[in-house]
């Protein structure tokens, strides 16, 4: 019998995760993509149930991706990250501001720290939400963020509308089953004059989705993401204008001539290590490391200590850290296709 946990998992979300995909892609029809994208939430539910702990263990608790300079740890190029995004945002003392997709809550704890912003932290999984207030409490900055569950394709009915200063997304808005969906709640809910700062998860102008290589690629970021659509860098862009925002900067970070590419931890290649403590990081997706992680996972599943479909997904993360390493060298794919638009302070 499927389990639920006091802790927000549900052993069903996670065993019915993968099903919502066909492996092979030439078995891939419209059905199961129009059942992914009617059912977000729990494709979305169901990946971040079993991945949050592993994604925790072996990146960080900043579920997201950075540029590195050369030399620079790998948390100090998470934190870079999410300054960069606040600086270009203008957050400063005194703004409320929305973190949609909050994930465990790490962005929200440095960007308030760093600007000195209140945040509420939206996100639809109860697992999550719970470590992330009581890693907010931990570090003593209950006072500045607050979490709540909630659907960012249904903002406006949370909050109402002309609600905050500004909103922003870090690699999470993809996760939508429409861009015009959530920019448009994301729009609703901010002041006139606010401002949006998102990083999205694209397929670049270079993809051809009538390439098979190129289409597979795609397919393994999907299913290893809990992602019911990849979409063209182009779709993004449109989306924002078409939802009344007007765009004061947009940029893809990832196609920077960095030295550093932002997949390099991705790579498992230990000699790469930019720190002696990036060591162990990088080691945690050798092949070695993630022989151990997944051996260790596919013990504990089977004596009861993690529920049931989380090697699974497990298993399917392997998939995507794979594809993504390929996708980025080949620049078919960014993490970081940088957006900043604001409000009209009068719109229609």
């Amino acid at each position: 019998m499927s389990m639920g946990y006091a802790d927000g998992r549900q052993e069903s979300r996670l065993e019915r995760y993968t099903k919502f995909w066909q492996k092979d892609l030439t078995r891939e029809s419209e059905a199961d993509s129009k059942g992914r994208l009617d059912k977000y939430t729990d494709v979305v539910n169901g990946y971040y149930d079993g991945a949050t702990v592993m994604t925790e263990y072996g990146w960080a608790r900043s579920f997201h991706f950075s540029r590195f300079y050369k030399g620079e740890g790998f948390a100090a190029s998470l934190a870079r990250q999410e300054h960069y995004l606040a600086a270009h945002m203008g957050l400063r003392s005194g703004m409320i501001v929305l973190d949609v997709g909050c994930g465990v809550g790490a962005p929200a704890r440095e960007i308030a720290r760093f600007c000195d912003v209140q945040i509420v932290g939206l996100n639809i999984n109860e697992f999550q939400l719970g470590r992330a207030r009581r890693y907010t409490e931990e570090a003593g900055l209950s006072d500045q963020i607050t979490f709540v569950k909630g659907d960012f394709m249904k903002l406006s009915e949370q909050f109402g509308e002309n609600r905050f200063d500004a909103v922003y997304g870090i690699e999470a808005t993809i996760h939508a089953p429409t861009w015009e969906g959530v920019y448009g709640e994301i729009f609703k809910v901010l002041k006139p004059g606010g401002v949006f700062g998102v990083y999205e998860w694209c397929m670049t102008d270079a993809w051809d989705p009538s390439i098979p290589s190129h289409r597979e690629l795609a397919h393994q970021i999907e299913i290893g993401s809990g992602i019911p659509e990849l979409r063209p860098m182009k779709f993004a862009r449109q989306a924002m204008k078409n939802v009344g925002f007007q765009i004061d900067h947009e940029e893809d970070l990832a196609d920077r001539p960095d030295e550093i590419p932002w997949y390099y931890p991705l790579e498992g290649d230990i000699l790469k290590a930019q720190t002696a403590w990036d060591y162990f990081t990088v080691w945690r997706m050798s092949w070695s490391g993630k022989l151990v992680t997944h051996t260790t996972v596919r013990f504990m599943e089977m004596l009861g200590f993690l529920p049931k479909g989380t090697w699974e997904v497990g298993e399917s993360l392997k998939v995507a850290g794979d594809a993504l390493v390929k996708a980025g060298q080949a620049k078919l794919f960014t993490p970081m296709f940088f957006m900043i638009g604001h409000k009209p302070t009068l719109a229609n």
